[in-house]
């Protein structure tokens, strides 16, 4: 009996030992998990990293077909580290998948490109470099033009034997950098080079707007009265050409202010014979009687040959450099002789003095643009008279008072006269003013130089002309434009 308890004992003894080296066996392998991570928070403990990308991939079938993708990623600021535990406790995916959604956006791959200019720095994400660098072309095509961004970049460019012109350089002026990377969803990602292209010219959410074309409608008036520029009205509607073209009543066109996010720039070296229009002098005889006038020398145009280097920039004219003039035909001046010579402070409206030496180029209108200066839309209230170089002279238009000739720190060194019929003229950015004010100046009297003092790019003449005096009413009330006063010097 002893001996048959013992032997139960033994063998109860080895089966206790059995299972318990089994089960010390069983704890010497630990399982291999993946701990998710998002922006250092523990999410949940996952057993495979392969499981929760094809979950999400799964999920999102939608965001692949919207981007044209072949996957979609985990959110950023996700990492998933191998560990290795004697738990058997993980969290099934679709709760660790639940968790993702609430807390940050999915990503697809993609490129970043950033644009920086001075201060200002632009991010655009597109699914593909191409995307990028077609809408950059169509942009810089939109601005510069197709047919001279084609001859440019074929390198077929006539040379100048006489006059023409040659395309020094076609740029974007942002630095760009670009790196691959993971787009959240919750980003505007560009899938096509036209939209991007859109966004690039008019930036994001636009005014557009339909006009119908009224009896008398020109395309320089329909811009105007819309604040935006004639090459603006053109980039909207390119089946015209030309401010020149003509409108129906009844024909519909676009209304839409461009918002550039790049600036395309265009360098041009250009050779043009320009009519150099003759002036009238006056010649007095204290003999004849008062209001006596007799022409004794007809005035003659003159032509002379103009080198200038000339920047534009989305449209707008930064600069036009004199480079040489050469004289072809010397002007004649017309001679008027009028009965007892007789200086007052009293203008006259008619046959205006022009203010500059020739060889001059109209760069920017009177009208709404977006400033060079300042890169927002306004109202440029006068005319620029560009290309006759830095210190040439500036003539009063006709008889006048001088009532202000100062600094202003956006004018620069200016002059504005008094004509006394209920008209004004300012003179702005001057390298040297010549009057002071309470000075009577007579038609065609130098009372400045140019210059590029205050806001500008480059020198030139700003010239305004106002109904009334300028600080006493508003811009857009008290100027007009000023080449009324110039018939026929202008669509050159």
């Amino acid at each position: 009996m002893k001996k048959n308890m013992l032997t139960i004992i033994i063998v109860f003894m080895s089966i206790i030992i059995f299972l318990l080296g089994f089960n010390y066996k069983q704890k010497q392998d630990p399982n291999t998990f993946y701990k998710v991570y998002l922006k250092d928070e523990i999410i949940g403990v996952i057993s495979s990293k392969k499981k929760l990308e094809d979950y999400i991939n799964k999920q999102n079938i939608s965001y692949k077909e919207k981007y044209n993708v072949t996957s979609v990623n985990v959110p950023e600021g996700l990492e998933i580290k191998k560990l290795t535990t004697y738990s058997d406790q993980i969290d099934r995916i679709e709760d660790v998948y639940e968790k993702l959604v609430n807390k940050e956006a999915f990503t697809v791959p993609g490129y970043q490109f950033t644009l920086r200019k001075e201060d200002r720095v632009i991010t655009v994400y597109v699914t593909g470099k191409e995307i990028f660098d077609e809408a950059v072309k169509t942009t810089m095509k939109t601005f510069v033009g197709t047919e001279d961004y084609t001859t440019y970049n074929e390198t077929v460019q006539n040379e100048i034997v006489t006059t023409g012109k040659i395309i020094e350089d076609i740029y974007v002026e942002e630095s760009i950098t670009t790196k691959k990377t993971n787009i959240p969803v919750t980003e505007k990602i560009y899938t096509s080079a036209e939209e991007l292209s859109q966004f690039l010219v008019f930036g994001q959410d636009p005014k557009k707007e339909t006009y119908i074309v009224k009896v008398g409608d020109t395309i320089t008036d329909i811009a105007y009265n819309h604040q935006i520029s004639v090459e603006e009205f053109l980039i909207s509607n390119s089946n015209f050409t030309s401010e020149k073209n003509l409108l129906f009543p009844g024909q519909e066109v676009v209304i839409e202010m461009t918002n550039p996010q790049i600036s395309v720039a265009i360098e041009t070296y250009m050779v043009e014979d320009q009519e150099a229009h003759y002036q009238t002098n006056y010649e007095y005889d204290n003999d004849a009687p008062l209001g006596y006038d007799k022409v004794i020398q007809a005035g003659e145009n003159g032509l002379e040959r103009v080198s200038s280097k000339v920047k534009v920039v989305n449209g707008v004219t930064n600069y036009i450099n004199l480079v040489s003039k050469e004289e072809l035909k010397p002007v004649v001046n017309e001679i008027v002789l009028k009965g007892t010579k007789y200086e007052s402070g009293v203008g006259s409206p008619n046959n205006w003095y022009w203010p500059t030496v020739s060889g001059w180029n109209i760069s920017s209108n009177y009208g709404y643009r977006i400033s060079p200066i300042t890169g927002r839309r306004e109202l440029h209230s006068g005319m620029d008279i560009a290309g006759i170089g830095c210190g040439s002279e500036i003539r009063a238009v006709t008889n006048g008072k001088v009532i202000e000739a100062k600094y202003h720190y956006i004018n620069g060194n200016y002059v504005c006269i008094d004509h006394s019929y209920g008209e004004y003229t300012c003179y702005n950015h001057m390298s040297r003013i010549a009057v002071k004010a309470g000075d009577i100046v007579s038609r065609g009297q130098v009372i400045g130089y140019t210059g590029d003092t205050g806001y500008a790019t480059a020198c030139h003449l700003h010239l305004e002309v106002w109904k009334s005096y300028p600080w006493k009413t508003s811009a857009l009330n008290g100027t007009f434009n000023p080449r009324i006063r110039f018939p026929g010097v202008f669509g050159r």
